[in-house]
């Protein structure tokens, strides 16, 4: 037994409770806040790319596991893998700021005139060369210098002793100055012949520590072969080859 109009009344408090339901439902869906980085076309390619890679080329990743010249090719094979582990750029890009909020010398490449370029990174202006300090991960020398290719630029290379004082400066200046980082000279060619990878020129400035370039031999049998700033006997970020299987900072330039 029902009042008369209770089932229609009861029929419709159904439809209407089942209308709400899917309102609230939908409004509790979030969307995701907008990107704080602008990538370009290229660059969301290849997000999209890795986002479809199995978790076993993820960050947890090392950068290199390996030692010695035989591995010098797998070291570039890889790293198209590797990469994908280096592509939180928002983070880095975060962490970047936290160290260059007094930098005056730091160029934002949003507002400048290569903000449409394939690559978005904060850019160290000294001089007449910009350079980007990889502080957010240490790489060997091959993958170092593979990640400034994959950014448009190259290792940097040091043509005069200002060049040298000015970017000794800078990194002192963030509390790295006990840090090492690699440049672009490497003497692979020719033993004891260094020169700069970035341009192809050999190295006519020099500024190596005492008694280097030394090539030691280590037990594996890898020697040295690559350039590094070091401060090594606490004068100061001076020269040194470093087998090139070392992982450390780096510094990429662009001019």
């Amino acid at each position: 037994f029902c009042l008369p109009g209770t089932a229609e009344t009861s029929a419709v408090q159904a439809l209407l409770a089942r209308y709400l339901q899917r309102r609230l439902q939908g409004s509790q869906l979030s969307t995701p806040p907008p990107p704080s980085v602008l990538f370009s076309n290229d660059h969301r390619a290849r997000v999209r790319q890795a986002s479809q890679r199995s978790p076993s080329n993820s960050l947890s990743q090392n950068v290199s596991d390996k030692d010695g010249d035989q591995h010098v090719s797998d070291d570039y094979d890889d790293y198209e893998d590797d990469l994908e582990g280096y592509e939180d750029s928002e983070r880095s890009r975060t962490r970047f700021d936290l160290l260059a909020d007094d930098c005056s010398n730091c160029v934002d490449e949003h507002s400048s005139s290569l903000a449409a370029s394939r690559w978005t990174m904060p850019l160290l202006k000294l001089g007449e060369k910009r350079y980007y300090l990889g502080i957010f991960f240490k790489a060997n020398w091959y993958r170092a210098s593979q990640y400034c290719r994959y950014h448009g630029m190259h290792l940097a290379s040091i043509a005069s002793q200002e060049e040298n004082d000015r970017l000794e400066k800078h990194i002192k200046d963030f509390g790295l100055g006990h840090e090492h980082f690699w440049t672009s000279g490497t003497d692979q060619a020719e033993e004891g012949t260094f020169f700069w990878m970035a341009n192809g020129r050999p190295i006519t400035f020099e500024n190596w520590n005492v008694g280097e370039p030394n090539n030691f031999r280590y037990e594996n049998g890898e020697e040295e072969h690559c350039l590094e700033l070091w401060n090594r006997d606490g004068k100061g970020l001076k020269w040194n080859d470093s087998p090139c299987s070392f992982e450390t900072f780096f510094v990429c330039e662009v001019q």
